[in-house]
């Protein structure tokens, strides 16, 4: 009887109807926050925003409630410096309000690299390879008097470059490679000690020599 009684005791079940109310509420609310929090129902089309300004572009995410982030550069010589280059997400996209915009922007000024130790320490095919591999490009080699094949020096835009030195990267290189042939200018007389005796012992006999001892001129 005692059971029967607590079981039908009103306050009982006041209390369960308390404690599933409660439950209700907060299945509720867990609900509608996730949906607020996520933006449940909410869909954006990410803009296709390559090739503008940073700053324009900037404008049309935060309309659109996006948020625009740089997260690296790059260089396009035949584009503006500050255009956007990549995005992330892509066009088309749908995402919900608030997301992140990854972007890569064009460098505004050209990156340059030092210029590798070729100068009269290559040969022309290695020298290439070289600059190849780092990325340079390389224009029609300009020859000049010197041993076949051997790099002796760089221009960039009409003017000589040394080892170390920055050039731009999208720069063309021009190798100054030996012919195999040298200028007679090049070629010069290395005179010995013997070549100085007989030399000063030319000069003293010639001082020496009496004045009788003149050609005559015959008539």
């Amino acid at each position: 009887m005692k059971v029967l009684k607590k079981i039908f005791d009103p306050v009982l079940w006041l209390n369960l109807l308390g404690m599933a109310v409660v439950i209700v509420l907060l299945m509720l609310g867990v609900h509608y926050g996730l949906n607020f929090y996520t933006n449940h129902g909410e869909e954006i089309t990410v803009p296709d925003i390559n090739h503008k300004a940073y700053e324009d572009a900037y404008d049309i995410l935060d309309d659109l409630g996006l948020e625009a982030v740089v997260v690296d550069t790059s260089y396009v010589r035949t584009l503006p410096p500050g255009c956007v280059l990549e995005q992330t997400p892509k066009p088309g996209a749908v995402v919900k309000s608030g997301r992140i915009i990854y972007l890569t922007i064009n460098a505004t000024s050209q990156p340059t690299m030092p210029l590798p130790d070729i100068i009269d320490n290559s040969s022309e095919r290695n020298a290439k390879a070289k600059l190849i591999a780092m990325g340079f490009r390389i224009g029609e080699t300009e020859y000049i008097p010197g041993e076949e094949g051997w790099v002796y020096g760089v221009k960039v835009n009409g003017r000589s470059y040394a080892t170390g030195q920055q050039v731009p990267i999208n720069a063309l290189v021009i190798l100054q490679v030996g012919n195999g042939q040298r200028n007679a200018a090049d070629s010069v007389y290395q005179a010995d000690a013997a070549d100085y005796m007989l030399l000063e012992e030319h000069e003293e006999n010639y001082d020496e020599r009496a004045p009788d001892d003149d050609f005559e001129v015959i008539e």
